[in-house]
């Protein structure tokens, strides 16, 4: 929930006093930064030192009041071309030092105009490092940032903190997924057809596809299996998304209507998390979740460790010493954190599918990943084979 005054100069909001508030009772004080107001989500950190227009426009941070670790931000401004879907999802932006002024060929404004020309409330001059080791330590929570006029009593600013909704249980994807089914069209000549189930999808992933010879028919969170093979696919892709995936029964039986065609599938991020629900694994919230362009996985069939980009609070529970029977047969976990050995991975022994936690499309981050986009041409060309 954001509550902003739009359209004030960025220099004279600059001015104002801003404070964060967290939900076990701690306090940062700093400066306004972008829209003036107050918001409320989920207070979580990111590690990427480029990358934050993606990061900020990136529909898996619906809700969440995201601290930027790298110190010095927007030092490049906005441009028109790295957004990652049509508008800004995070619903606060905490920086400790921001560009006075950015350069960059690409620019067309500053982050601070684009912040408040969308009514994004934020602050600066903070300790982000501070704040980045409490979340360790504490673990992500409910915050709240104020600015100007709305600064109250730290009491009832963490009162009304406390009174917002947890993200554990908090069913999202629907809310920033796309309502009406759209196309993708192939790079130069088609080679097949993929129907990608919209739970959050960045901009970058269907494009990805497509440099691959793939048409990729967006479709709504809310797609049947009767849309989802209306489009002819080869094969079907599921997406990133923000929120609980305990809350996801709809996508959780979709995707097991896939798995019983046997169709060649992919997913990534909650996709990966979708997958291990309809495979009969539990999920969980982390303390702090992985977020950032610099998370190391390996990938344990082949052995190679990658640098990947990462964005989610929940993991799937499933075991790492063996191979699971399901449903719909044998199952391991193909990708491991070399951080703390979350499950990063999942893939099935008897049929064409397969998922990872991170982010393969790599916007921004590193290309490590991109072979995945590679391996799921390969299971449709077995398949069609």
């Amino acid at each position: 929930m954001t509550t902003s005054t739009r359209g004030s100069s960025s220099q004279r909001n600059k001015a104002l006093p801003a404070v964060l508030v967290l939900e076990d009772g701690r306090t940062f004080r700093g400066r306004a930064y972008g829209a003036v107001g107050e918001t409320f989500g989920e207070a979580v950190f990111s590690t990427g030192m480029t990358g934050y227009q993606e990061t900020l426009t990136d529909p898996s941070y619906d809700r969440q009041i995201v601290v930027a670790t790298a110190p010095q931000i927007g030092n490049t401004g906005w441009n028109d071309e790295d957004d990652e879907s049509t508008r800004i999802w995070v619903s606060g932006y905490v920086v400790r030092d921001p560009a006075r002024v950015p350069s960059n060929w690409r620019a067309k404004r500053s982050l601070d105009d684009e912040l408040i020309a969308q009514g994004v409330v934020g602050i600066s001059g903070i300790d982000t490092r501070a704040l980045t080791r409490h979340l360790r330590e504490r673990g992500s929570m409910r915050a709240g940032i104020f600015s100007g006029e709305v600064i109250a009593p730290e009491a009832e600013l963490v009162e009304r903190v406390k009174a917002q909704p947890q993200m554990k249980g908090a069913s999202l994807y629907e809310e920033v997924a796309t309502k009406e089914a759209y196309v993708v069209p192939a790079v130069g000549e088609k080679r097949f057809t993929v129907a990608a189930i919209d739970l959050g999808i960045k901009g970058m992933t269907p494009h990805r596809m497509a440099e691959r010879g793939i048409e990729v028919h967006v479709l709504p969170a809310t797609a049947t299996a009767e849309d989802v093979y209306a489009v002819g696919p080869d094969g079907v892709f599921f997406s990133n998304g923000p929120g609980d995936p305990a809350t996801a029964d709809g996508p959780v039986a979709l995707m097991s209507a896939v798995l019983e065609r046997r169709t060649p599938l992919f997913g990534i991020c909650f996709g990966n998390q979708i997958l291990g629900r309809a495979l009969g694994f539990g999920t969980y919230k982390l303390k702090y979740g992985h977020r950032g362009i610099n998370q190391p996985v390996q990938d344990r069939t082949t052995g190679k460790v990658e640098v990947t980009a990462h964005n989610h609070g929940f993991a799937v529970d499933a075991p790492l010493d063996k191979v699971s029977d399901t449903k719909f047969g044998r199952a391991e976990v193909s990708h491991v954190c070399l951080n703390d050995d979350v499950v990063e991975g999942l893939r099935l022994l008897d049929q064409p599918a397969f998922s990872v936690q991170y982010h393969p499309e790599a916007a921004a981050g590193p290309h490590d990943a991109a072979y995945l986009f590679d391996r799921f041409v390969s299971l449709m060309e077995g398949q069609r084979a």
